[in-house]
């Protein structure tokens, strides 16, 4: 077995302003890659609806496609796809029928209906980003890495 940290990209605050004048930036990982015999686990840290270090809009299908789009760009980066996606947990800071509608609204555009990972819905009083609505983790299970 092979664990692999991969660091987080982009600058290494985040864009958070807590961290903008902390010397070591973020102290997590985009992801920690397992590396087994006959497959690959990737736990992939939340994501948030940022793009080049601000938050993207202000409504739920907006942000919620963000985060999509930001874990599409770490599971392609680590060789996978997000069909490769088994569990996702979501954390949204407000869980009204309309946000849980977009919310589903926009999985439907991201994963093949029928083939939805398992998934756990949270409401939490706040995210790290002032105005962020939603943050997506993601459990990953890729082929065998061919050496």
């Amino acid at each position: 077995m092979e664990v692999t940290f991969v660091p987080v990209s982009g600058a290494p605050g985040q864009g958070i302003a807590a961290l903008r004048d902390f010397a070591p930036g973020a102290a997590y990982s985009d992801c920690v890659r397992v590396d087994l015999p006959s497959h690959t686990l990737l736990f992939v840290s939340g994501k948030t609806g940022v793009k080049d270090g601000k938050l993207v809009g202000r409504t739920m299908v907006e942000q919620t496609r963000q985060v999509f789009e930001n874990l599409k760009s770490t599971i392609t980066r680590e060789g996978g796809s997000l069909k490769d996606i088994v569990r996702v947990r979501i954390f949204v800071t407000q869980i009204d029928s309309e946000s849980i509608k977009d919310v589903h609204a926009v999985r439907t555009e991201f994963f093949e209906a029928g083939r939805y990972p398992a998934s756990t819905l949270l409401q939490v009083d706040g995210l790290v980003r002032d105005g962020g609505l939603i943050e997506i983790e993601a459990d990953v299970v890729l082929q065998p890495v061919k050496k």
